[in-house]
């Protein structure tokens, strides 16, 4: 009997001996693992915070190292959300990729409303007095077109006004068959305007559905027929697309208003919304002439606003795949986005109906390089 509680013993102090060791093993593991040993997921979140520079340095650690840091490697500035105040002459911009709201006292924008934006430039109007001119907020340069009443038309520019090239572009319907275009270059003294016959009918939307891409200025109609116009060759033509295929729940309320048009490297896109579905976003197919559902941005974001929508590549990591609409909530912190990734709205779930905003509080603009002076 005194042997086997002798044995009984000596396996019980085996086994808590055999415990002791198992955290000093358990650590001297740990202290084997290094850096490049971390998960990926959270190596990705570290890269994806870094700046440019140290990106680069990350990258040259290992394979691995490389390979996540060029992934999130930030290379592209995002749009900035302009605010036009209601009164007073304070002007906000907020930075989605930070998170940061800027102001500036603009008293040259006094009275007047955003028509269009590219390339950091502001195409404004004032209705008083019909005073149509260029500006950038952050240089404060004003560049002056000649006077003409903006009512009802589809606006934008093909490029800074800076440059000899630049084309002001506006469209309006005069009845389904025919569009009276108007085209203005900065330093002229007049606009052209021209009546044109459409083949098929065209009757444009209220809130600007225009981008300029390869040359042409392609307009979305109401209906989703696409108009483009030939600056260099003064033709216009509505082209034998059929609009793209939507859900029928798309064209309920205001199904006319939450529709979202921008270019991205020589392709065209439309972005659908609807207050109880998730978003659309369709690409023109230019060869086979029919619109294409997009299931993947391949890493690049969309800046969605009614007046005008931009197009980003290179972005933090974070925010690739995301449609980012012209909405901040949570008292400035969160701008509402859509990710193609998840298939849902962030910061919540809920579908939200852009037709119920005012298309003239906000617009997206180009950011300039340095911000320190704002």
């Amino acid at each position: 009997m005194a042997g086997r509680k002798k044995r009984k013993v000596k396996l019980l102090a085996e086994t808590i001996n055999a415990d002791e060791r198992k955290p000093i093993e358990d650590e001297e593991s740990l202290k084997l693992q290094t850096w490049s040993d971390l998960p990926g997921e959270l190596l990705e979140l570290i890269m994806s915070y870094l700046t440019l520079e140290d990106n680069v340095r990350a990258s040259a650690v290992c394979k691995r190292w490389n390979k996540v840091a060029i992934s999130v490697r930030v290379i592209n500035q995002s749009p900035w959300l302009m605010y036009f105040p209601k009164y007073g002459n304070l002007y906000e911009f907020y930075d989605p990729s930070v998170r940061k709201t800027y102001s500036l006292e603009l008293s040259e924008l006094h009275g007047s409303r955003a028509c269009y934006t590219k390339d950091g430039w502001l195409l404004l109007y004032r209705p008083r007095n019909h005073c149509v001119f260029f500006f950038n907020p952050f240089t404060r340069e004003m560049i002056k077109l000649p006077r003409f009443e903006l009512t009802y038309q589809m606006v934008a520019f093909s490029c800074a006004p800076t440059y000899s090239s630049c084309v002001v572009f506006t469209i309006k319907h005069i009845s389904p068959t025919v569009v009276a275009i108007s085209t203005c270059h900065p330093g002229t003294s007049e606009w052209t305007t021209v009546n044109h016959q459409n083949r098929l009918p065209f009757v444009s939307s209220i809130w600007n559905k225009i981008v300029f891409c390869s040359g042409m200025f392609y307009c979305l109609s109401l209906t989703g027929w696409l108009g483009v116009y030939d600056p260099l060759e003064h033709t216009w033509n509505v082209l034998h697309v059929p609009p793209p295929r939507c859900p029928e729940n798309f064209f309920a309320k205001n199904w006319w208003k939450g529709k979202f048009m921008a270019e991205h490297n020589g392709d065209v896109l439309v972005i659908y919304t609807c207050c109880t579905e998730n978003p659309i976003i369709f690409k023109l197919d230019q060869s086979e002439m029919v619109w294409e559902e997009m299931q993947t941005l391949n890493g690049m974001t969309l800046f969605a606003s009614f007046l005008s929508s931009h197009s980003r590549t290179d972005l933090p990591g974070t925010m690739r795949n995301f449609v980012y609409f012209s909405k901040v909530r949570f008292f400035g912190k969160r701008c509402i986005s859509y990710s193609l990734d998840d298939g849902r709205y962030y910061p919540r779930k809920q579908c939200y109906d852009w037709g119920e905003q005012d298309p003239f509080e906000n617009i997206w603009i180009e950011p300039p390089h340095d911000a320190s002076f704002i």
